[in-house]
C-alpha cells in the first residue's frame, strides 16, 4: 500500500513560513531550511531587544534629566533624592517631557527639591 504523504498540509505550513521570512535577504525568505533557522533566531534577538529597548529608552530619560538639572545648578542624584524627599511621584519619562515641552513646570519642581534639601 503506498503510503499517503500530508502534501496540502506541509505546502501550507511551509507557505506560512515564508509569509514570516518575507523582507528577509537571499536565499533566506525562500530556502525553507534556511528560513526556519533565520526566522527562529530573529524571534530570539526581537524578544531580547524587547527588553533592551526599555533599558536604553530609560538611559535616554536620566541623560535629559540630567542636562535640564544641571543646567538649574543641581545635580541628577539631589534632583531625584529632593522628590523622594517631597514625596513627588514622577516617572524618568514623564520628568524627561517635562524638562523639554514645559521648562516652566521643571523650574518649579527644581525649586520645590531646592526647598527641600535645605530643610534636610
Amino acid at each position: 500500500m503506498v503510503r499517503a504523504g500530508s502534501g496540502k498540509t506541509l505546502a501550507a505550513r511551509r507557505k506560512r513560513t515564508r509569509k514570516l521570512t518575507k523582507g528577509f535577504r537571499l536565499s533566506r525568505h525562500n530556502l525553507y531550511r534556511q528560513a526556519i533557522t533565520t526566522l527562529i533566531r530573529a524571534r530570539a534577538f526581537a524578544f531580547r531587544d524587547r527588553r533592551a529597548k526599555k533599558r536604553s529608552f530609560r538611559r535616554l530619560w536620566i541623560i535629559r534629566v540630567n542636562a535640564a538639572c544641571r543646567m538649574r545648578g543641581l545635580s541628577y542624584s539631589e534632583f531625584i533624592h529632593g522628590l523622594q524627599l517631597s514625596t513627588i511621584m514622577l516617572d524618568r519619562k514623564a520628568m524627561s517631557e517635562i524638562a523639554i515641552h514645559d521648562p516652566a513646570t521643571f523650574d518649579k519642581l527644581v525649586e520645590i527639591v531646592k526647598t527641600h534639601l535645605k530643610k534636610d
